[in-house]
């Protein structure tokens, strides 16, 4: 996780800050903190869902060989991939409870991925 939100970082200034600032200093618009935290929540959703839909692993997941499959070891569908995404927010917000889920789940699994019927496995 440490290794992808470093590279979140780079994706964020391309597809965040850069927009952002170039409407704060050419159109004096200064977006309400909403909209921004939307902003985010898109930028993110593309970025994972684009590489989770097209090779099953993000860029840092590459690295360590890990990739996103269906419980049954299919290809997740697009909207296991959502939900997957959608319930990761709370699940690692909310004091990564759904992260420390993994010490208690019987297959290890993340509370995301058991509620999106998903597993990261070793390629």
């Amino acid at each position: 996780m440490l290794y992808e939100s470093l590279l979140l970082i780079g994706v964020l200034a391309a597809t965040f800050m850069v927009p952002q600032i170039v409407l704060g200093m050419a159109a004096g618009i200064a977006l309400p903190g909403p909209v921004l935290g939307l902003h985010v929540f898109v930028v993110l959703g593309a970025y994972f869902l684009w590489y989770w839909r097209h090779g099953g692993s993000t860029l840092a997941m590459q690295t360590w060989k890990l990739r996103i499959r269906a419980a049954n070891g299919a290809e997740p569908t697009l909207r296991q991939l959502a939900l997957r995404y959608v319930v990761a927010w709370p699940s690692i917000l909310l004091c990564g409870i759904g992260i420390l889920w993994a010490l208690v789940d019987p297959d290890r699994q993340f509370l995301h991925d058991r509620l999106a019927g998903t597993r990261i496995v070793f390629r």
